[in-house]
């Protein structure tokens, strides 16, 4: 059973700079809603219980967000508004379920991941990256219906451009389970195009078993400098951990960048 679920939030967002030289780029309204709202809004639907948000102290304001209890209370008894009222008692039912984790200098997606180790209970645990929303379909809710069936680690999927393999960790794969699914050989982290096993790419959605936790303690720095999840997923694969690619029914949104931001409000503004 899979009842918690960690979002790594430490990151810098320079992609969407100027935007977020003074706002966590992950409380940027996308269509009248905080980017982060969709992904809790998943995890809620997927059955998630707990939910771990790894921030930093230079982004204070993602937890504020949470829990400014006094600022509501004090306009909705002067102001009476059934809206405010409505959205207040949202947040209050997402606090209860969050908890936080600090990842003070941003080494990368697996230190991120390696600083929830005392807190996540389970041998298994969701985890989801906020620039990468799926919209129009439960991606976590399909992952988690598939590990419940062959008792594994499950990571989503989707073909990219062959030109830019180079930005993905790419997958390359073992055997087809069905249309929707199949077992994962290995995984490489931002391959060159000429050297890259496929183009279908690691996207933002994990199911990751507490193993991951032991890799990441050794883990040397990979691309760019940084520890990642990608590498400490490959020594998992190689000592004969089973692992799924996802090919997800969804419509993916890449909220990283300016370019993708606009879209991401532009498309769901459709639904």
């Amino acid at each position: 059973m899979i009842r918690q679920a960690i979002i790594p939030l430490a990151g810098l967002g320079t992609r969407l700079l100027p935007l977020t030289s003074v706002y966590a780029k992950e409380l940027l309204p996308i269509n009248g809603k905080i980017g982060l709202e969709y992904i809790i809004e998943e995890c809620i639907d997927a059955g998630i219980k707990e939910i771990i948000l790894i921030i930093s102290k230079k982004k204070e304001i993602i937890r504020k967000y949470f829990h400014n209890d006094k600022f509501y209370q004090k306009i909705i008894k002067k102001k009476k508004d059934l809206r405010i009222s409505s959205e207040y008692k949202k947040i209050i039912k997402y606090k209860k379920m969050i908890k936080f984790v600090y990842q003070n200098n941003p080494r990368g997606t697996g230190d991120a991941v390696l600083k929830t180790k005392n807190i996540v209970k389970d041998n298994f645990f969701l985890m989801l990256l906020p620039d990468d929303l799926i919209i129009k379909r439960n991606c976590s809710k399909d992952m988690i219906l598939i590990h419940n069936k062959k008792k594994c680690s499950v990571m989503a999927s989707m073909k990219v451009n062959k030109k830019t393999v180079n930005r993905w960790g790419i997958y390359s794969k073992k055997s087809d389970i069905n249309k929707n699914n199949f077992y994962i050989n290995d995984v490489v982290e931002k391959p060159d195009i000429n050297s890259a096993p496929s183009n279908n790419a690691v996207i933002g959605r994990y199911i990751l078993s507490k193993k991951i936790f032991k890799k990441l303690q050794n883990q040397k720095k990979g691309k760019g400098g940084e520890i990642h999840i990608t590498d400490a997923i490959r020594k998992l694969i190689n000592d004969g951990d089973k692992f799924i690619g996802h090919s997800f029914k969804g419509k993916y949104l890449d909220c990283g960048t300016m370019d993708g931001y606009i879209k991401s409000s532009m498309e769901i503004s459709k639904i």
